[in-house]
């Protein structure tokens, strides 16, 4: 498998988790085939670092947004900042990640979640990037806000109109963690699916059976890293060097080559994120 070309589609280089050697764990990342990375910014502060980082290192692309755990304080002029970072940034190439969170009890209320993720939708739109979408037992919300969003943006695609800017995408669904039910829903919105280290796991029969019914060229790969690690490296530090044993689960599940699946997952990453 040497000259694996990888693209890391969702990844989290701006956590302290690297502070001791971030420069160190970027610099090896090339030898282990990962030519590209998209670091996604979390909060205000981590995406002012993603900003940053995209223009200290020539294959790193960014996302800047507020994720549904920190929203519960945002305001308008915190949409006025994301937009000024992303248009004065060739290298910022999507919104996100947004979305919404039922799973923490502490978690800002489900309106106001609702509120910011439609903010940052809008924004998105505004400007004709793509989203990275975070979704944590909140299935419904999160399909019905798509589908308000995008719905018809597959049957458009296919008609040859195309949405926002005839792009082949409006985003992805990052982590992908519900049913093939309800993965068949979202691909009416044009999605990508992100697939990363919990496609390895004992447990994730659920998971392997919504892979199985996704297209190949609906998929990309990504790390969520330093969360996530793939098996046989769980309890460790995820990096983009794992992504690794994501490719050979999927080669498995889709009956194909790792050299397939890191070519396929590269054009999907480049047409999703316009690269």
């Amino acid at each position: 498998m040497n000259g694996l070309k990888i693209f890391d589609t969702h990844a989290h280089y701006d956590d302290r988790a690297f502070d001791s050697d971030r420069e160190n764990v970027l610099g090896s990342l090339r030898e282990k085939g990962v030519l590209a990375v998209t670091d996604i910014g979390c909060d205000m502060k981590s995406s002012g670092v993603v900003d940053a980082l995209t223009k200290k290192y020539d294959f790193f692309y960014g996302a800047v947004g507020v994720i549904p755990a920190e929203c519960k304080d945002m305001k308008d002029e915190d949409l006025d900042r994301l937009m000024e970072i992303a248009q004065s940034n060739k290298k910022i190439v999507a919104i996100g990640e947004i979305g919404l969170d039922y799973y923490w009890e502490d978690n800002p209320e489900r309106d106001i979640q609702k509120k910011w993720f439609r903010a940052q939708l809008d924004l998105a739109g505004e400007l004709d990037l793509p989203v990275v979408i975070h979704s944590r037992d909140a299935a419904e919300d999160t399909v019905d806000i798509l589908l308000e969003y995008f719905g018809d943006h597959e049957a458009k695609r296919m008609r040859g109109e195309g949405t926002i800017g005839g792009i082949p995408s409006p985003g992805v669904v990052h982590c992908y963690s519900y049913s093939k039910e309800t993965a068949e829903i979202l691909m009416k919105t044009g999605m990508y699916f992100g697939i990363g280290g919990v496609v390895t796991y004992k447990n994730a029969k659920k998971l392997v059976r919504a892979v199985e019914a996704i297209p190949m060229d609906r998929i990309v790969l990504e790390t969520d890293c330093p969360y996530l690690t793939p098996t046989p490296h769980r309890g460790e530090r995820n990096y983009s060097g794992y992504l690794i044993h994501v490719i050979e689960k999927l080669a498995e599940i889709k009956g194909i080559t790792p050299e397939e699946v890191a070519q396929i997952t590269w054009d999907n990453a480049c047409r999703l994120y316009r690269i």
